[in-house]
């Protein structure tokens, strides 16, 4: 949190702002907070800190000081908030874990209207959610008081003083403190670049690795820093943030009257979306008109375009000033009227008149902190008491490089009666007016001309509506288009608690361990360890070609470049340069080929993380193209390059199924790949010891394979390499395998430099190099009978692998194991093809294959239903699985709980009252549908684990076992178990780490079962520590725990279970037990822009007898909101040569506070104990997530809607992730029939291949 005294208010404004994007030099005469300042475990927790901890908002923890602070800066500027100041505090704020809804839940208690807004809970007794008396109170009195040096005193007189310098190794930092000290500046510095907000220049210097030596920052000069109300509206001055326009703009809002403030209220509407809070707070009025010309980003650019508002442009003091209209004001990308000798110094935002009215539009992947697809603003003037058109300005962005205006169009409208003709015309005109070519930057060049159209009627109906009350009655569907207003969120979370003994933790929702400290800043993370004495820095050398071979390096350069120690390549490997995590089939560091963009190629070893990568960025590298060039699947198939063997799993008769169906249907489904998007990227410290030893500090999920592979590549045995891990900022699969490619490199370079190495990838690095989740195509045909239930499945999936086979083997096998999901199917038969391709390494993600597999079959479903004219929910309802069938892997269900879970789900959702209230609605609306789908999942849970626990002589334990901490709650979770076998209280139980010197040769942290097997290997330690115990305990039955422990005892288990599975012979049982869940959702979308609503969610879930509700009910909403950004929201683009486009959350986007279902209920099943895990409990991580299937159903539900109003019927395809384009395409339409089909050829591929936006392919009936 940054504070600044504000003289023109005359208070403190604190701010929240992403630190990343605040230059030290900008924080003069400034006050900074940081989330160490304000409490500590040892001191006082802050009540911020506590609530969202006790709130159990905090899994992993990286994400959470974030939070904090963002909630510490409202309650700081304004104590008693409502619901609406919480989230629009939280729009800059992303969690990978929580599913936001706990975050939530533990600030609303600071809320004027906390009351109305409680979820409920139910169970047999308190203690999920602490009620607002158990928390310590806030009292906004007792905050640390501004710094009264930092008060501004008024400036003494004489001439003011000169410009504030910083000098740096490469870049000057110069702050004038008068408009006038800047004008001479940029006289002697015409090049140098204008700070404010730091929010773009920021961008480059980080991630473009731009440099500007010069820096100018005027942020403090008065006359930049001026409102002044006008007769003709308010002006700002140029270094007034964006909120503080909005808050002035609101001030107008409420206190004129509402026909002159039009444009204002068209501008609140695109500050509400435009980046967040953190964003807003810094970036200024200058930055945005002057650094968005590429049109696309600023919608506030449109609007100030479309009323053509007053850009005042300062010049050298002797010229004056000079006025430019903003519509003259953009002359090209990047390039704007203002001159090298020039400043902004002001922009008028002007009042509307009486018949003029103004709107403008935004339209973005995700609407909340998100950079636009296509803006509009637009402004109509009717000539006095009539609906003529006086005057029309139509202005777009991403569009074209430069905002466009459509004058042709506007032309054509002005005289015109506002009604059904001039809406023929105005669309027939922009679909000619409005063309892009299908290379333009930025792709989705269909959608984009389509959302032309779609807003301009949206323009044209809001309009409709405004003018209605003065000259005539609305025309049919006249009301404006725009989804559901969102309320609070509510939720209901349902779970049960037997009574137990009171030390026994078992099945407690107690806080997560870490909470405290992770809310304080104190947890401990890998790149938080200390530096060591004479500690460098790796920076990689990578690829920038997909398909290639080496001919040169030229490294020369680069070694003589400040600080750098060494630069390493292929032969600076001692050991083995191939590795592998599951096969040997990749190298430490590339030699000879490339085969992705992202590929080490080498290191660079500096004194600073700064310098490494500078020289990395030196290093020559000289290539020649190989052919072919793979990315897609597509290109696979048709190259046939293939990855073996290629599985296949059958059962029953397929052509006897067919010939016994009455109907068959055949059709292709795509699924995109998804970023793992832990907070904590990929991070390594190594450090050399004696005799060969190396001590790795990781961020693992995967302890022993990382020791494996280090030891591999070094040439050292595995016992001289120790791997430890504390806590990872989350995995998700991500790093089970992927992040040995990092821990390899760094550990070569503390061996070669005998010195400690540290390297953390930067977000875009980090997703280049280290893969995802592996984008699945399959082709079915399925056979069914009239009453629905299907007979004959044959389905071949086809999984772009990338560069090498890591997991995917595994991958292709489990999606294989769920091709059928909950469905009893006779004669089934599924092949499972691994695509090599020239992409990155695809990895684990949760889930490991299970969501592609399932996907699929959900997907046939539902056009089984609309092909037989039937709901949906009956048609699944006919073919689930019931107890003692076999799957197709001859496996028995046993103790099936589905049709419990699917009954309960129908009726806690209310499933049969929201389809008939979703009918009416959908009678009513033309342009917005709801839709509304159920669906099952049964998730196979296996593996493998171990524990070490240690009892010490004053009584207290210390536990360790092979599971890693990534947020889960693992540890909590073992330290409940340890207390219940020993019959001890969890305070006297300590989880210290996970290494590979305490327990050996773990398997990864992965596949959901880490609690299953830690925990029964922690249950089995304990229990023969309290048979050792027991002697003790008979000779003295009186004493105490301490009493009883007169010596340390420790023991370590490995359990193994007898799982195993034979393709060849389809026999084994490859699974322990399974996971069983139901997910109900309702939606509703915007049909003219494909942009979707999450309604409502109700989901069951069968954990068996929970260890902890809180942290199995964090694992549901976060897999499940994770689920949903893989269905809905989360997509991948790569150019035509692999290059990946979408490389950090400016353009990929992650769900956010504003994705989760307004209504949210999640119910624990109750009374279906697993007596194949411990306590009877179940896995929880991974099974979740697939139910947010149920959002992309029902999206298509309410698509299938759209469709029937356009005439079209029958099954439709709606591939993954539903984003907005695809949605807006498959509502086809008069616009969509205007622009026509999408280009053949585009900027960017999607690595499948295959569009998605096409019929589900052919339906016949036999017999």
């Amino acid at each position: 949190m940054v504070s600044r005294y504000a003289p023109r208010q005359q208070r403190v404004v604190h701010s929240s702002v992403n630190a990343c994007l605040a230059p030290v030099c900008s924080l003069h005469l400034s006050a900074v907070t940081t989330v160490e300042g304000i409490g500590s475990v040892a001191r006082k927790l802050h009540p911020v800190q506590e609530r969202i901890a006790r709130a159990h908002g905090s899994q992993c923890g990286f994400c959470t000081p974030g939070m904090v602070m963002s909630m510490y800066a409202l309650l700081r500027n304004n104590p008693c908030p409502d619901m609406s100041h919480l989230e629009d505090a939280f729009q800059g704020n992303l969690c990978r874990c929580t599913g936001y809804r706990p975050i939530l839940e533990g600030y609303k208690s600071f809320t004027t209207v906390t009351h109305t807004h409680t979820h409920t809970h139910t169970h047999t007794h308190t203690g999920y959610r602490p009620i607002l008396e158990e928390f310590e109170p806030f009292d906004p009195t007792q905050e640390v008081i501004y710094p009264p040096e930092l008060m501004l005193a008024p400036a003494p007189p004489g001439p003011p003083p000169g410009p504030l310098r910083f000098q740096g190794e490469r870049v000057e930092w110069l702050q004038p403190s008068t408009l006038e000290q800047l004008l001479v500046l940029k006289e002697h510095h015409p090049q140098a670049k204008v700070v404010v907000g730091n929010t773009e220049v920021g961008i480059e210097v980080k991630f473009k690795n731009m440099l500007y030596p010069v820096i100018l920052a005027p942020a403090f000069i008065p006359e930049l820093q001026e409102i002044q109300h006008t007769p003709q509206g308010i002006v700002f001055g140029a270094a007034c943030s964006l909120t503080c326009v909005g808050e002035e703009l609101k001030r107008a809002v409420a206190t004129s009257p509402a026909h002159q403030t039009q444009v204002f209220q068209a501008v609140l509407e695109q500050l509400r979306w435009f980046a967040g809070l953190q964003i807003r707070n810094v970036a200024r009025v200058c930055v945005r008109v002057c650094a968005f010309v590429c049109a696309r980003v600023c919608a506030l650019v449109r609007v100030r375009v479309c009323v053509r508002m007053c850009v005042c442009v300062c010049v050298w003091v002797s010229a004056g000033l000079r006025q430019v209209q903003m519509d003259r004001f953009f002359l090209g990308y990047r390039r704007t009227a203002v001159q090298p000798h020039e400043i902004l110094l002001s922009v008028l935002i002007p009042y509307s008149s009486k018949w003029q009215f103004v709107s403008a539009f935004k339209q973005s992947p995700r609407r909340e902190d998100d950079i636009s697809i296509v803006t509009t603003a637009m402004n109509v003037t009717f000539t006095p008491g009539t609906s003529v058109v006086k005057e029309l300005k139509l202005s777009y962005g991403g569009m074209g490089p430069t905002t466009v205006l459509a004058e042709t169009t506007a032309s054509k409208l002005v005289g015109r009666l506002w009604g059904e003709e001039l809406l023929e015309v105005a669309c027939s005109s922009l679909a000619e007016e409005m063309t892009l070519d299908p290379s333009a930057p930025g792709g989705m060049v269909t959608y984009r001309r389509t959302l032309t159209l779609s807003l301009f009627y949206k323009f044209y109906l809001t309009v409709l509506q405004k003018l209605a009350a003065e000259v005539r009655p609305l025309i049919p569907y006249g009301r404006p288009i725009q989804l559901a207003a969102r309320g609070p969120n509510t939720a209901l979370l349902i779970y049960f608690l037997a009574r137990k003994r009171l030390r026994d933790v078992v099945g407690r929702p107690i806080m997560h361990l870490s909470a405290l400290q992770q809310a304080t800043g104190e947890a401990v993370y890998v790149d938080d360890i200390p530096l060591y004495q004479n500690e460098l820095y790796v920076a990689l050398v990578t690829s920038s070609r997909a398909h290639a071979r080496i001919l040169s390096i030229d490294s020369s350069e680069a070694q003589l470049m400040p600080g750098v120690e060494a630069c390493l390549f292929a032969d600076d490997v001692p050991g083995s340069n191939i590795t592998g995590p599951a096969f040997l089939d990749e190298t430490v560091l590339a030699q000879d080929t490339v085969t992705c963009v992202g590929h080490i190629m080498g290191v660079v070893v500096a004194d600073t993380q700064l310098h490494a990568q500078r020289a990395a960025r030196a290093v020559k590298v000289s290539y020649q193209d190989l052919s072919p060039l793979i990315l897609t699947i597509q290109e696979a198939i048709a190259a046939q390059s293939f990855y073996q063997p290629i599985r296949t799993l059958q059962r029953g008769n397929l052509e006897e199924g067919f010939q016994l169906a009455d109907h068959i249907l055949e059709g292709e489904v795509h699924m995109g790949g998804q970023e793992h998007f832990y907070l904590e990227t990929h991070v390594t410290l190594a450090v050399p010891g004696e005799d060969g030893e190396m001590e790795l500090f990781v961020s693992t999920q995967s302890t022993a394979k990382t020791q494996s592979l280090v030891a591999l590549a070094l040439g050292v045995p595995a016992s001289r390499v120790v791997v430890r891990v504390k806590r990872m900022g989350g995995g998700f699969g991500g790093k089970e395998s992927r992040s040995t490619l990092l821990s390899t490199v760094v550990a070569l370079s503390a061996q070669r430099l005998r010195r400690p190495v540290r390297c953390q990838l930067d977000r875009d690095q980090d997703m280049v190099a280290t893969g995802g989740r592996h984008p699945f195509y399959a082709r079915y045909k399925v056979g069914f009978q009239k009453s629905g239930k299907v007979l004959a499945l044959d389905v071949s999936y086809y999984g772009n692998a990338g560069n090498s086979m890591d997991l995917s083997l595994s991958i292709m096998e489990r999606a294989l194991f769920h091709m059928e999901n909950s469905y009893s199917i006779p004669h089934i038969r599924g092949r499972g093809f691994l695509c090599k391709t020239h992409l990155p390494s695809n990895t684990a993600f949760r889930g490991f294959g299970g969501p592609q597999g399932m996907l699929v079959t959900e997907s046939w479903m539902s056009d089984v239903a609309l092909e037989l004219g039937l709901p949906a929910e009956k048609v699944r309802r006919v073919n689930l699985y019931q107890q003692g069938e076999l799957t197709p892997y001859g496996q028995v269900l046993d103790r099936l709980t589905l049709d419990r879970c699917w009954d309960q789900c129908l009726q806690r959702s209310q499933y049969h009252q929201r389809r008939e209230a979703l009918d009416q609605y959908n009678s009513q609306n033309r342009w917005t549908k709801r839709g509304l789908a159920i669906i099952p999942t049964k998730f196979g849970i296996s593996f493998t684990a171990g524990a070490l626990v240690h009892i010490y002589t004053d009584g207290s334990v210390l536990l360790t076992h092979g599971g890693t901490e990534m947020g889960q709650g693992l540890h909590t979770k073992m330290v409940q178990v340890a207390s219940r076998v020993l019959g001890v209280a969890s305070s006297q139980i300590h989880v210290s780490e996970t290494s590979t010197s305490t327990v050996p040769n773990t398997s990864p942290t992965a596949a959901s079962a880490s609690s299953d097997l830690n925990g029964a290997a922690v249950k089995n330690a304990c229990e023969v520590l309290r048979k050792r115990l027991d002697p003790y305990r008979t000779q003295n039955p009186k004493g105490s725990w301490e009493d009883w422990v007169k010596a340390a005892y420790f023991n370590r288990v490995n359990l193994t279970p007898d799982l195993g599975y034979d393709f060849e012979t389809n026999s084994g049982r490859p699974f322990n037990y399974f996971s069983y869940g139901v997910a109900c959702s309702e939606v509703e979308v915007d049909c003219l822009t494909g942009s979707h609503k999450n309604l409502h969610t109700t989901i069951v879930m069968d954990v068996g007898n929970s260890l902890n509700p809180a942290i199995d009910i964090g694992q549901v909403e976060g897999g499940f909101l994770q689920g949903v950004g893989l269905f809905t929201l989360e997509e991948l683009r790569y150019s035509p040569q692999g290059a990946l486009l979408t490389q950090g959350p400016g353009t990929y986007k992650i769900p956010a506070f504003g994705d989760i279902p307004s209504q949210l209920v999640v119910s624990l099943l109750r009374d279906a104990p697993n007596d194949k895990a411990v306590y009877s409990s179940k896995a929880v991580g991974e099974p979740p997530l697939f139910l947010a299937a149920s959002v992309l159903l029902a999206l298509k539900d309410a698509v299938v809607g759209a469709r029937l109003e356009a005439g079209l019927s029958g099954p439709c395809r709606l591939d993954s992730p539903a984003t907005p384009e695809r949605v807006r395409l498959a509502c086809q339409d008069r616009f969509t029939a205007l622009v026509g089909p999408p280009p053949t050829r585009g900027q960017w591929v999607r690595v499948s291949g295959f569009s998605g936006l096409g019929s589900v392919g052919s339906v016949g009936s036999v017999g």
